[in-house]
């Protein structure tokens, strides 16, 4: 709706008469129509049908109704960052973020037809009776249930809120075969007012376009190389001091403290050593684990269905000839991953050694009647199926006995992760400042969830054993009971 003051005779009644129809600023109003000499003045934006009729049925001069198109996101903030918006740049409407930028050309509306409903299933079981006028180039499914999408974000609110997180985010996917059935972080926003958003940045997706030192949920990455390579096994021994010396520099155990002689590898993983780490790229060596890190993809981009995707950085690991860099590596820090890079490195140790591609996107129905199942192929990494088969016990143990948080009648393989957050300004690494990151896939031998959590600079806790373990074990139960999973044991 927009105004010409030069008509407008009696601001205040004219005002008086709009705000009983729609919602209008009255100090914005007013002084809109005060300005005498300008012939047009926009003061409200997606009135409803029935609200256009109203005004214009007042007959009030100085008003008129314009059709303007617009999207109507009916999940409002569900997966906001994931579905993205339709916004004006200039004068052209399109896709700006998201789903809605990936696949704009699709998605497109023809010129004549307001742009106010979009996908045809935005979700998997949204009934299509919620879109009218849909004259479109085609409508994507997705693989996002919403119930599970629902729940995630309602996780991560509760952990937001309690430690007080600057961020925070969460997968839930198929390892199997990178179908996404919950993609989430925070800060959000609601696509339907994204105009109040005063940050752009909110608009990004920092599952796929930032990167994080996640620590010790990279542990289980090398010690899968280490297995794969015959260098250890899970019984394998090292004498544990507490702490390391790499090249003057001396590497600690989370706690700085020693667990002595014949420490197994399985309590590595168990009790998150960090000097067992660096023993394992020791008898690894540098060149293989290299060679088995860059075969998880960890330097690719995943390829997923999202505009802007970033890849991890690890030069260090590429190019130096030191070896604290790979001393650091083995233990997750000093490289930086995506959230779905390291969900897709990680998935791998679940589903027999393959690289899937994370993927929201399942069928193009196209408005000539044809539509298209899509596929997403998977190739193999450097480890074996034995190898998946028996870190995936490993971390079994570390559910069962080091969190001992084990459920009766499902295995769980999971592993946590605290890691420093580098300083970007100084140099080094924040002392009070970390990430906590979990993941888990289920049921473990036959996975049909992977879920992976992070949360940046949580308040007030040390761990992210205290952080996640609780909602992990609430996300769990609730994939199990929702996809009515037979229990494995």
């Amino acid at each position: 709706m927009a105004i010409n003051p030069e008509k407008i005779i009696d601001a205040e009644n004219t005002y008086q008469k709009l705000s009983k129809i729609t919602i209008i600023d009255h100090d914005d109003f007013i002084t809109k129509a005060n300005l005498k000499g300008d012939p047009y003045e926009e003061i409200a934006h997606r009135l409803t049908q029935k609200q256009a009729n109203d005004i214009s049925a007042l007959k009030l001069g100085g008003i008129s109704i314009f059709k303007e198109k617009w999207r109507f996101y009916p999940g409002g903030v569900l997966a906001a960052q994931t579905l993205g918006l339709v916004g004006y740049k200039g004068n052209e409407l399109g896709g700006r973020y998201g789903l809605e930028r990936q696949y704009d050309a699709i998605l497109a509306r023809n010129i004549d037809n307001p742009y106010i409903n979009f996908f045809a299933e935005v979700f998997s079981n949204i009934n299509e009776t919620l879109f009218e006028n849909k004259i479109t180039e085609g409508e994507i499914v997705t693989t996002i249930e919403p119930q599970v999408q629902s729940f995630l974000e309602k996780k991560l609110i509760e952990v937001k809120d309690k430690y007080l997180i600057d961020s925070i985010g969460g997968i839930i996917m198929n390892p199997k075969d990178g179908s996404i059935y919950a993609f989430s972080a925070l800060p959000s926003f609601d696509p339907n007012n994204f105009s109040q958003i005063k940050t752009v940045s909110v608009f990004s997706n920092p599952l796929v376009e930032n990167v994080l030192e996640f620590g010790s949920v990279v542990k289980p990455l090398v010690m899968a190389a280490a297995l794969d390579k015959g260098v250890v096994t899970a019984d394998t021994t090292y004498n544990d001091k507490g702490s390391v010396i790499i090249e003057k520099h001396e590497i600690f155990n989370f706690d700085k403290k020693s667990r002595g002689p014949n420490t197994s590898m399985q309590e590595v993983l168990s009790q998150s050593l960090n000097t067992g780490m660096v023993f394992v790229e020791q008898k690894l060596g540098k060149v293989n684990l290299r060679d088995y890190l860059l075969a998880y993809g960890i330097k690719d981009k995943t390829g997923i269905d999202l505009p802007n995707e970033t890849s991890g950085l690890i030069s260090g690991i590429l190019t130096s000839p030191r070896e604290i860099e790979y001393a650091n590596a083995a233990f997750g820090q000093g490289i930086a991953l995506t959230p779905i890079e390291l969900t897709r490195a990680l998935a791998s140790l679940g589903n027999g050694g393959n690289l899937v591609v994370p993927h929201l996107v399942k069928e193009i129905k196209y408005n000539d009647g044809t539509s298209k199942k899509m596929i997403y192929p998977t190739i193999p990494t450097k480890i074996s199926k034995a190898t998946s088969e028996e870190i995936t016990r490993m971390l079994v143990m570390v559910m069962d006995k080091g969190l001992k948080a084990g459920l009766e009648h499902f295995s769980v393989a999971v592993k946590t992760g605290t890691a420093q957050v580098a300083d970007n300004i100084n140099g080094g690494y924040y002392t009070d400042r970390h990430t906590h990151s979990f993941f888990g896939y289920f049921p473990a031998y036959d996975p049909k969830f992977i879920v992976f959590l992070y949360a940046t600079n949580p308040k007030e806790v040390l761990y992210a054993a205290t952080t996640w373990t609780n909602p992990f074990i609430d996300i769990t139960k609730f994939l199990l009971n929702y996809y009515n999973i037979s229990p494995d044991r």
